[in-house]
């Protein structure tokens, strides 16, 4: 938990520092993300969105223009599965159950469907998309029969594929809510497939398919900034 916190220390000051540059051009929004988490993947249920664990982060855009804008984070959750919440029979009759954690950083493009002015004052809604690319730490696993085991720390690319809607709550303050999916390039999160060359016969699942992981939540943030060079009012 340490290295968490000590990860967004650095990232709330990457923040600060891009803040900074910008702000005479730019308007730029830093807030928070909190909600829940779950994984889709060989173990428990098949539900696509399903939060069962926490997951926090933080948020900071730059937003180039009010259809659309660059998009960081930095997002910690706890991912969970068990066989016997399963709704599937062989899933349910192994009764396989683990635990995690994913550490993301997140860079991309957000695009708001509509007009999202921020010197407007008037209260505006919008619904967005979020995409781009993640690297994701997590704790390679492997089972010993029931009992998953850590192999070692193991980073991943994950492709984030992010639906939302928010609005202006105040002059300065959006609330946001949105389902974010992350299609990841690893198959060892839940431990059926390690990577280890050892414990290859460990494998179980479908081997062909990756491991997904979906962070749903609310995200708050504040505006700050002076007028950009799209607004003419």
């Amino acid at each position: 938990m340490h290295a968490i916190f000590h990860l967004m220390k650095r990232f709330f000051l990457f923040v600060v520092f891009i803040g900074v540059t910008q702000v005479n051009a730019q308007i730029n929004e830093i807030g928070v993300f909190l909600g829940g988490t779950n994984y889709i993947g060989d173990i428990g249920k098949t539900d696509y969105v399903n939060p069962s664990d926490l997951a926090f982060g933080l948020i900071y855009k730059w937003n180039k223009s009010p259809r659309h804008a660059y998009r960081f984070s930095l997002f910690h959750g706890e991912i969970s599965a068990n066989d016997l919440d399963s709704e599937v029979p062989g899933r349910y009759k192994r009764g396989l159950s683990f635990e995690n954690t994913v550490t993301e950083f997140s860079a991309g493009l957000e695009f708001n469907f509509f007009d999202f002015n921020l010197h407007n004052l008037e209260q505006k809604v919008t619904p967005y998309i979020y995409t781009g690319l993640t690297y994701a730490v997590y704790d390679g696993l492997f089972f010993v029969g029931k009992n998953p085991k850590s192999d070692s720390q193991h980073g991943t690319i994950a492709i984030p594929m992010v639906v939302g809607i928010k609005s202006n709550i105040t002059t300065n303050l959006i609330l946001g809510a949105e389902i974010g999916a992350r299609y990841s390039f690893a198959d060892d999160i839940d431990g059926s497939n390690p990577t280890n060359e050892n414990l290859q016969n460990q494998r179980f699942g479908n081997l062909l398919s990756k491991d997904w992981y979906v962070f749903t939540g609310f995200t708050l943030t504040y505006t700050f900034g002076e007028k950009p060079c799209y607004c003419f009012d």
